[in-house]
């Protein structure tokens, strides 16, 4: 498989059964909540997703690679575990920078929406189940 099979059966996956050994041991990760370096803290991140959040789902939109860019455009939905379980989801792209072994040295991601537009979603009324009727 090459990288970009890889990458779209990670896609399919996500969080589970990640392919860690396509990023470079120091790989640089950033998106609009964190940033850091190293594989190490990438799959420790990625296993705090698994492990916090419910109904993980990652929709891959579009790949496309030119040289050493690879484009991914999807959206990432989940069930946040508050007693209402709202349902979040969120748009954007990803940047993946490919070194010369062939390994992911840099994953940045961007959002379509604000952090503050996320944060909103977790308290719409859309999301909170129907309330009692009054006694």
């Amino acid at each position: 498989m090459d990288l970009l099979d890889i990458l779209k059966v990670d896609y399919r996956n996500f969080p589970h059964q990640q392919t860690f050994s396509i990023y470079a041991e120091d790989v640089y990760f950033k998106d609009p909540m964190t940033q850091f370096r190293g594989r190490d803290r990438y799959q420790q991140m990625l296993g705090f997703i698994e492990t916090w959040f419910r109904n993980i789902r990652l929709d891959l939109h579009n790949m496309q690679r030119t040289d050493n860019f690879i484009r991914t455009d999807w959206t990432l939905s989940w069930n946040t575990p508050l007693p209402w379980q709202p349902r979040i989801s969120i748009s954007g792209w990803s940047e993946l920078t490919v070194n010369d072994q062939e390994l992911i040295s840099s994953h940045v991601d961007y959002w379509h929406c604000s952090r503050f537009d996320v944060l909103k979603q977790h308290f719409s009324k859309g999301d909170r189940p129907p309330s009692p009727p009054p006694q």
